[in-house]
């Protein structure tokens, strides 16, 4: 059971319900971090405005294989469990490409090299060197390019603290962080 409550949609702020119908216009159901977020509006309009904006990045399997590094690495069950789902019936993603994403890693060279960043920036909190730079610069990455892995990277960091400390309840087919890939 969730440490924060997870409202109904009729029971969230009313700057919030909009929003939430636009998830649910968008996805066919609000998922249940959509509704936690919604206990605060500004939280959810700065996260969703964010996230759509990051849907114009990179392009949508490298922005779910960074998902799943991220998720594994911060051990959220919430969100490995949703990107999970998502990069297979989403971003049509092999089970195998997943169980790599997971462990860091892909079975594309480009986005291996994307991935890897991407958990070296979680699990070290930033601190990458200028060899980790020139390794995904070399992999065909702009500067921009890699603004873009570190602000999807930063965006699944907030989600996945977001619901580790809320123990979110998972709407998902549960996949847990402690299980191998």
């Amino acid at each position: 059971m969730s440490l924060l409550t997870i409202p109904a949609r009729d029971n969230v702020p009313e700057a919030s319900k909009p929003i939430l119908d636009a998830v649910h216009k968008q996805l066919g159901v609000v998922p249940n971090m959509f509704r936690l977020i919604a206990a605060s509006p500004a939280v959810l309009e700065g996260f969703t405005g964010n996230n759509g904006a990051l849907a114009r990045t990179l392009d949508v399997k490298t922005r779910e294989r960074i998902a799943l590094t991220v998720a594994q690495v911060n051990n959220c069950d919430y969100c490995l469990s949703a990107h999970s789902y998502l990069g297979l019936n989403l971003a049509k993603i092999t089970p195998e490409e997943i169980a790599l994403n997971r462990k860091g890693e892909s079975g594309d060279a480009k986005a291996n090299a994307a991935v890897r960043f991407a958990a070296k920036v979680a699990r070290e909190r930033g601190k990458v060197s200028a060899g980790d730079i020139k390794a995904v610069r070399d992999a065909g990455f702009s500067d921009g390019q890699i603004v873009e892995i570190i602000a999807v990277t930063a965006e699944n960091i907030f989600t996945n603290l977001l619901n580790v400390v809320a123990q979110t309840d998972i709407d998902f087919p549960v996949v847990r962080a402690a299980e191998a890939a």
